[in-house]
């Protein structure tokens, strides 16, 4: 064990599992996604810790497709979890299951609780069933075919299964104890009749497994141990149990709770992240705004970064609500230290050196990274006609600004000190020219380059040497903290989340595949889901070089 590792109540409870002999010396986790949607920043909660768990102490984690509602599943979902919990880091061998795997075990088990009293064939309809089920101070009470004979329920399951009723007709449900405190045990539901083809086993089945049934046969099917979820299903916990100490599995799993993830301005419901996606609000599952880990991919996301995070805001059993700038943060830490350094002016005006030639062209090198001299750099054409950001120039300089203005003077990075001689407004467009002289003798890195002191250090870029491109500059997607407790989270929903700006970039950006920082102007990544209409280059900012946030 490194002491650098950072401890948890639960690495603490398998470490003494293990160290005590309590599961025979084994670790056995699971990551369970259902297929029905992309998976967010909150499941790589889950997959780091499952999976995390199982690298640390020399165990297996499963990858488990929870697919028991064929209503809601498909595979593109399977593929994109696939995909995304590798690119996360994890691998899991040959141990890739579904739930699905386990529907003709479920089945002979539930027989069994029919042949031994413990469950029955119900006639009530859904809405009955809640209505009987009773309140949080109120017991339920029994439904009048609570009491069917064995036989008899034996008999309308087999037929349920044969296909003869509609959905709906029947119901199959565990006898537990109607008055229990936890509504979880007040006969719970174990099968439906759905008649709808499921994705991997085609129409073999009209009856499918609830999920709190399968999801504990599953966990005992595959020998689990440690079977770690979230919160909101500690009062389910009496369920699982139930079902393990009353089918004949071959494994003796424990579940064990841990507070999810809620992360500031977002929203972690899948349902909610769906409407998103249908109703027009964002471009895709995998929209850069999106919290899902697709969308913080293409964003500019590392998996460094994503892991950094979940290490970070720990494991607990206390609710809490993360602020998105520590996801920022982990990313800029990340990206700070790997990430190549890039010229790019994202709001261009025009400078011109008027003290040279119009063929004028000197190379200036440039720093891949200015703390890795192993990097290498690269070349920057200074010519007689320059970009430089909208921003660094201004007319009547406010105060405090040490950038260009007509008589002052600031160095070009990597090149010369310049002074702004005036501007030219062009009389259709209303776009300003800078016009400005170099000073040959302040080159920067040579001896006496400081000769003139300025305030002012500013990017560029030739205009016959860079390539214009798209970039695209993202904010929150909402406006408040906490947008799940809007009425309507759609009022609430960011109008400036997005906004696009044509760029001019230096070439070596077109070459790279990892994102890269921009000078000055954040960390930025080529997109990878670029429409095959654009005409142009696009470059997501996957973070500022600072929280610049200021909403509320």
């Amino acid at each position: 064990m490194n002491d650098a590792t950072p401890t948890h109540f639960i690495r603490n409870l398998v470490s003494d599992d293990l160290a005590a002999g309590r599961t025979e010396g084994r670790l056995a986790t699971r990551f369970p996604p259902e297929p029905n949607g992309y998976l967010h920043i909150g499941h790589a909660k889950s997959i780091c810790l499952n999976f995390g768990l199982a690298r640390e102490f020399g165990g297996v984690c499963h990858l488990r497709f929870d697919d028991t509602n064929p209503a809601k599943e498909d595979t593109e979902y399977v593929d994109s979890i696939i995909d995304t919990v590798r690119w996360l880091g994890f691998d899991w061998g040959e141990h890739q299951y579904y739930a699905s795997d386990y529907f003709e075990r479920c089945y002979h088990y539930a027989e069994r609780l029919i042949e031994q009293g413990l469950a029955y064939v119900d006639e009530l309809s859904a809405e009955e069933i809640r209505v009987y089920r009773g309140t949080l101070t109120e017991h339920g009470k029994p439904s009048p075919w609570r009491d069917r004979s064995v036989a008899e329920s034996l008999d309308l399951f087999r037929r349920m299964r044969a296909g003869e009723f509609a959905d709906g007709r029947y119901v199959l449900r565990a006898r537990i104890d109607m008055a229990s405190p936890n509504l979880n045990l007040r006969d719970p539901a174990l099968y439906r009749i759905r008649h709808l083809p499921h994705w991997r086993t085609g129409n073999d089945w009209c009856i499918y497994p609830m999920y709190d049934y399968a999801h504990a046969v599953s966990d005992a099917e595959e020998r689990i141990t440690h079977s770690l979820c979230t919160l909101e299903f500690e009062a389910h916990r009496p369920l699982y149990d139930w079902v393990v100490a009353h089918t004949p599995v071959p494994g003796t799993p424990h579940q064990y709770e841990f507070s999810r993830l809620n992360l500031s301005h977002t929203l972690m419901s899948k349902r909610r992240l769906l409407e998103l996606v249908e109703e027009g609000h964002v471009q895709g599952w995998d929209d850069p705004r999106m919290p899902t880990l697709v969308g913080l991919r293409r964003r500019g996301y590392t998996p460094e970064a994503v892991r950094l995070f979940c290490e970070r805001i720990g494991i607990s059993k206390s609710d809490s609500v993360i602020d998105y700038s520590v996801l920022e943060d982990c990313l800029r830490h990340v990206l700070n230290e790997h990430a190549q350094r890039r010229v790019a002016v994202l709001r261009p005006i025009r400078l011109i050196l008027q003290n040279v030639a119009e063929d004028f062209r000197e190379v200036c090198t440039a720093p891949h990274h200015p703390h890795h001299t192993e990097w290498g750099g690269r070349s920057l054409g200074l010519t007689r006609e320059l970009w430089i950001e909208q921003d660094d120039f201004m007319v009547e300089p406010v105060k405090g600004f040490f950038r260009l203005s007509p008589g002052k003077s600031v160095r070009l990075r990597y090149a010369y000190v310049i002074t702004c001689t005036g501007y030219s407004v062009d009389a259709q467009t209303g776009g300003v020219t800078v016009h400005a002289v170099v000073d040959f003798d302040t080159r920067s890195g040579t001896p006496g380059a400081d000769k003139i002191k300025v305030k002012g250090n500013i990017h560029w870029l030739s205009v016959s040497e860079s390539v214009p491109a798209k970039v695209r500059l993202y904010d929150r997607l909402f406006t408040v903290a906490n947008p799940a407790a809007v009425e309507d989270y759609r009022t609430v929903l960011n109008p400036c989340s997005m906004s696009e700006e044509i760029a001019q970039v230096e070439p070596a950006c077109l070459l790279d595949v990892q994102p890269c920082q921009f000078e000055r102007n954040g960390y930025f990544v080529r997109d990878p889901g670029t429409a095959t209409d654009e005409t142009l280059p696009v470059f997501n900012r996957a973070v500022t070089l600072r929280d610049s946030w200021q909403g509320s």
